[in-house]
Order: structure tokens, then C-alpha cells, then sequence
């Protein structure tokens, strides 16, 4: 009799189908691989799951479908606090990450005293590899992936690149970003960054020795905007394809999105063909809420949330996410249990057969290995979702309430943005979904639902918020906080901080607690010896090299 996966096993020793020594072996050997998919800049807005037909998903949609969509998960507003938390397990106020992005000439990392996912995995066991963006330091090589639990690299180190020509242009600044390993990858000049991060997952499972679990962190460029002379590059043909967006700038937007879904029905086809899939937990996430509107030059859809990326509103802040897992038990469901991204160390660490009391105390992320394949309350009640003293801004939630404190961009950025999108059902294409890579895989394997409980589970995940923007209770959270209720109003139409002014109080109280234990943010000034000038036109290791000549020059003049 065939077995699969780790439950199943601990079902049959429980049985007594397997005598003891040699099951423990199994159980032991039968450690899940792990694929961590995370879209960059992705709205809320832009997968077919959460309600809306314009951009084709069918990839990701079959997967979140056969699933658990997770409905009230939450990222941190902008990227290098979000891929912090992901790899320590922290909230970025207490790793000196809160404060915006990690810039390509500062001369720091994620420190080096935090142990990172990768490196727990490690001591499982784990085949650990990361392909595309990193964004936690790279000014000296032991901040860089390699260096910090994984094996190999293929990517870029700064916060965006072109996906055509592979370099990034930041504060004046222009060079190369993209790597195989330690070494500049000249030879990809030319190859849709998208492809070449597909292309690389595809390779790692089909070379990977199944004797040792997989963690596989596939970090996409996409859907960030690129250099000033680009923004949104995609393949002429695949925005050719999306005739019916009529704005240009989200026609390519989309383009991008429809190449990101098309690896992951790759990946899932490979994870398939080499028998890996059904003993594999895959997790799919945006680093935070998508810029929509132009905002940072591109063009993604939060949809009826409020805000944008590097907001503290629901729009920045809520991403577009799902779990999928055989070894999952309540599946195909829409979950509105309370998830934030440093949950998934621990969480992932626990699903890989770890022990999760063993972890350091001072984590913030919980497990919930257990309550999401059950589908059982958490016992994450708040979320923290950042304090930045430097721009006065914070945000915290406590079950439905949620406490705004502060505005960046001097409230520019604090209204709805679309587009909505194509909301008429009959527009959503079923048959596209099961004829997807992924979708052909997932009914392979009897795990797609049909398509009334489809059309079911996408209603659940559909965000409603009524009559709309002009029927809000204006709040200015520069002048007071605001006061949410995100469970009945995840829109933030209506300010209820005069009405339950305990619970502002309360929940005032409890974000003072949290700022009690922040450490300074650890942003630096750029440090000139970056410039990729410097070092042949890429984005270099500086920190590790002799100062450059020029500079020296300079110095004795």
C-alpha cells in the first residue's frame, strides 16, 4: 500500500500497519519540501481568487482553490521589513528593519545575530535555495544569501532590477543586479528575469537528491516597476494578449502577472513529474500591498481596500495569499483565521517536523501548522503591523479592531484605488483554470474542487465593502488616531474612535508596550564606495573590497 505523506504514516504506525523501528525511520526521512513562492509589489486586486476576471491567474487560482486562501493575512506595508519578518520571525521593530527599504550603497544587512528560516531548516536537514530577490544586505558577502542557510543563489541583491537588461537604477545612480551564486550572471543579459527564476526552480527540483527535504524560496521580480526608461516590461505578446485592459500601463502590469502565474503551473508540473508534489507544502504571498494608481510608477489594485503599498491601511497591509498541502487536512476553504508573515518560521519549521518549543522565546510569529490544517481559531489574536517613530506612522490590530496612527506622504496616498476590475462571474473562465499546468495537475490528483464549490470559495474570498469611498467617515490621522472595525468595515470606510474611545485607549496602551521594546531603526546614509561605477558597473559587495582608487583620491585631495 502506497503511503503518502507524513500523516498518513503516523496513521498507520497508529494502526500498527508498520512495526515501530522502521516506521520512525520513515517519518524521520518523510520531512515535507517546502516551496515559498513571493510575488513583489502584488495587489490585493491582481488574482483571479479574490474576485476579479481581468487578469488571467489560472495557476495560482487552481492552487488557492485546492487550498486554504487565507483571507486576513497580513504582510508589513513595504518590502525589506516584510522579507525580514519572513526569515526571523520578527516584527521588524525589533530587528532595526522598520523603518522603509534597505538602499543598494548602505552599508548594512539584516543582522547578522538573527538566525534566519533557512538556517532552522538547515538543521532539519534541509536542501535549501533561494532564486530571484534578496533585499537584506549585501555590502559585505556574509549578508548575502549564501552566507545566511542557503546553497545556491541565482537572482539579484538590491530592491528591483529590469527584466530584460538586469540593472537597476537607485539615487542616481545605475548598475547590474543579477547573480549566480557570487558571481555577476553577464550571461543572462537578455533573458526575461520571470523565465530565468522559472527556469531555475525547474532545474533545482529536477536536480534535487530526494534523500533530503527541499526548502525552495522563489522571490519573483514581478510585479515591480523596473528603471525610469521601463517601468513595466513584459513580453510584447503576452501584453498583446490582454487586449481587453484598456489602460496601457495595467495592460503591461498584468503581462508581467500572467508570467509569474505561468512558472508556478511549471513548477507544480515539475514538483509532479519527479513524485515530490504529494508530500510538498506550497505558500504563496505578495512582500506587501500592491502600488496602485502610479504609484512608484506602476499599476496593481488593491480593490476595494484603502490604501497602498508603504501604507498602513488595509490596502498595504493585507496581501494576496494562499497555503496548499496534501498533507493539509481542511482544505478548499476560504480561512479567516489571523495570519501575519512572521508566522511562517515558526509554522513552516513546525510542518517540517521541528520542534517549535525549541525556537527562541523572543520570536513574534506563532505556529499555525496546526489550526490551519484544522481549520481551528489561532491563538494570534494582534498583529503589530509597524511602528515608524522616524515618519510618526503606526498600525496595530487587535481581533476586529484596528488602530491607525500617522500617514505617510502627508495623507497623498490614503484613498481607494482601483481599478475594480471585471466583477461579472460569468467573465471568470473555469475552463481556462482546469486546463492550466497547474489546474490539469490538481484534478490529477482528484484535489480540484468543482466548479460550483469554485465559484463558492471565490464569492468567500471576494472583499465587499457597499456603498463606497464617498459615504466615509473622514478620520485625519495626522491630527488623532483612527479607530477600525476591519472585520464588519475591512474597507476603513468609517472612523469609530469617538464612539469606543476605550478602545482606542486600549489599543494606545498596547502599541506604547510594543514601542517600549523597539530598537533603533538601522538605516544608514549611502556610503559612496557603493557606487557601481566603482565596480565595473554592478552592484557590488563594497564593503568587503579596498576602497576604490577614485575615492582615495579624493580623500588625499
Amino acid at each position: 500500500m502506497a503511503v503518502r505523506g507524513g500523516f498518513w504514516m503516523i496513521m498507520l504506525l497508529a494502526m500498527g500497519v508498520l512495526p515501530f523501528p522502521h516506521a520512525a525511520a520513515e517519518v524521520d526521512s518523510a520531512r515535507p519540501n517546502i516551496i515559498f513562492i513571493l510575488a513583489d509589489d502584488l495587489g490585493w486586486n491582481d488574482v483571479g481568487f479574490h474576485g476579479s476576471a481581468q487578469i488571467p491567474t489560472p495557476n495560482l487560482d487552481a492552487l488557492a482553490y485546492s487550498g486554504i486562501i487565507l483571507n486576513r493575512y497580513y504582510v508589513n506595508p513595504i518590502c525589506t521589513p516584510s522579507r525580514s519578518a519572513l526569515m526571523t520571525g520578527k516584527y521588524p521593530i525589533h530587528t532595526g528593519m522598520q523603518h522603509t527599504v534597505l538602499y543598494a550603497m548602505e552599508p548594512r544587512g539584516l543582522p547578522l545575530s538573527e538566525k534566519l528560516l533557512p538556517q532552522y531548516l538547515k538543521d532539519l536537514g534541509y536542501s535549501n535555495h533561494i532564486v530571484g530577490k534578496w533585499h537584506l544586505g549585501h555590502y559585505q558577502l556574509r549578508f548575502t544569501p549564501m552566507q545566511r542557510g542557503f546553497d545556491s543563489h541565482t537572482g539579484f541583491w538590491t530592491g528591483h532590477h529590469h527584466m530584460n537588461d538586469h540593472t537597476a537604477v537607485e539615487h542616481g545612480h545605475w548598475g547590474l543586479d543579477m547573480r549566480r551564486g557570487y558571481d555577476v550572471a553577464y550571461d543572462l543579459h537578455g533573458q526575461y528575469t520571470t523565465h530565468v527564476l522559472g527556469a531555475e526552480a525547474i532545474a533545482i527540483v529536477q536536480g534535487h537528491n530526494k534523500s533530503s527535504p527541499l526548502f525552495l524560496y522563489v522571490a519573483h521580480a514581478a510585479v515591480h516597476s523596473a528603471n525610469p526608461y521601463d517601468f513595466l516590461p513584459a513580453p510584447d505578446e503576452t501584453v498583446a494578449n490582454l487586449g481587453h485592459i484598456e489602460n496601457y500601463r495595467r495592460r503591461k502590469f498584468a503581462a508581467m502577472m500572467v508570467e509569474l502565474d505561468r512558472t508556478v503551473g511549471s513548477l507544480v508540473d515539475a514538483l509532479h513529474a519527479r513524485d515530490m508534489l504529494e508530500n510538498t507544502i506550497i505558500v504563496f504571498s505578495s512582500d506587501n500591498g500592491g502600488p496602485a494608481d502610479g504609484f512608484n510608477d506602476n499599476a496593481a489594485s488593491n480593490w476595494p481596500l484603502r490604501g497602498v503599498k508603504n501604507t498602513l491601511w488595509e490596502g498595504g497591509l493585507r496581501a494576496a495569499g494562499f497555503i496548499w498541502s496534501p498533507l493539509l487536512q481542511n482544505v478548499s476553504r476560504v480561512s479567516h483565521q489571523m495570519v501575519q508573515v512572521c508566522d511562517w518560521l515558526p509554522t513552516l519549521y513546525e510542518a517540517a517536523g521541528g520542534n517549535v518549543s525549541a525556537l527562541p522565546t523572543d520570536l513574534d510569529g506563532i505556529s499555525v501548522w496546526h489550526e490551519l490544517s484544522s481549520g481551528a481559531p489561532t491563538r494570534r489574536i494582534e498583529i503589530l503591523h509597524n511602528i515608524d517613530d522616524i515618519w510618526g506612522t503606526a498600525a496595530l490590530t487587535v481581533g476586529n479592531w484596528k488602530l491607525v496612527k500617522g500617514s505617510h506622504y502627508n495623507r497623498t496616498w490614503d484613498g481607494w484605488y482601483g481599478p475594480a476590475g471585471i466583477r461579472d462571474e460569468k467573465a471568470y473562465a473555469l475552463d481556462t483554470l482546469a486546463n492550466s499546468p497547474a489546474g490539469k495537475v490538481m484534478e490529477e490528483l482528484s484535489l480540484l474542487p468543482t466548479p460550483e464549490r469554485i465559484t463558492q470559495l471565490r464569492r468567500e474570498a471576494t472583499v465587499s465593502c457597499g456603498a463606497g469611498a464617498h459615504m466615509a467617515s473622514e478620520c485625519d490621522p495626522l491630527e488623532r488616531p483612527c479607530l477600525y472595525d476591519v472585520e464588519s468595515d475591512p474597507c476603513e470606510y468609517n472612523n469609530l474612535a469617538e464612539e469606543h474611545l476605550h478602545i482606542l485607549q486600549s489599543l494606545l496602551a498596547r502599541l506604547a508596550d510594543y514601542n517600549s521594546t523597539a530598537v533603533p531603526p538601522s538605516n544608514l546614509e549611502d556610503d559612496p564606495r557603493g557606487e557601481p561605477q566603482h565596480w565595473n558597473f554592478t552592484w557590488h559587495n563594497f564593503g568587503d573590497e579596498p576602497e576604490p582608487e577614485v575615492l582615495l583620491n579624493e580623500h588625499v585631495n
